[in-house]
């Protein structure tokens, strides 16, 4: 038993190191502080930590009024990768969407991530898009859980 704490983003202290990791893993595409306060707004947000220390965080964007969708995203900041964290995370966001009615999961993963790509794709997810964001020259990775 190891002593991963998973906890939803509340004050300001998470809000950064949410962001932290986040920036960490997808360089590409880094979100101030205001992006993030926005995100907790809309998304559920968790920080993860082994004792005080930071080992990742999650997002859930839950489904829309119109589609049973949600998106599930498991970050784990390199050090502490191939100990289960991400698995723990992981399994906490799936819990979470399908709580929020999720008929379909989704990720998304930056492709110069080849860890997150293997982590999706050893979970069952396949890849259902590729896509730049304007600007950027490394693509983002969509994934459905079959």
């Amino acid at each position: 038993m190891n002593d991963l704490r998973i906890e939803p983003v509340d004050g300001e202290a998470m809000v950064k190191d949410w962001q932290y990791v986040h920036n960490a893993i997808i360089p590409t595409d880094l979100l101030s502080l205001d992006d993030v306060r926005e995100r907790v707004q809309r998304n559920h947000l968790e920080v993860a930590y082994l004792g005080d220390v930071l080992v990742g965080c999650s997002t859930v964007r839950p489904p829309t009024s119109d589609a049973s969708v949600a998106t599930v995203i498991a970050r784990v900041l390199p050090a502490h990768r191939r100990q289960g964290f991400g698995g723990e995370i992981y399994a906490r966001g799936l819990a979470r969407a399908r709580e929020l009615g999720a008929g379909v999961i989704e990720t998304v993963v930056l492709e110069s991530n080849p860890d997150g790509l293997r982590f999706a794709q050893r979970h069952g997810f396949v890849e259902i898009e590729r896509y730049l964001l304007p600007g950027d020259s490394v693509p983002f990775i969509d994934l459905r859980l079959v």
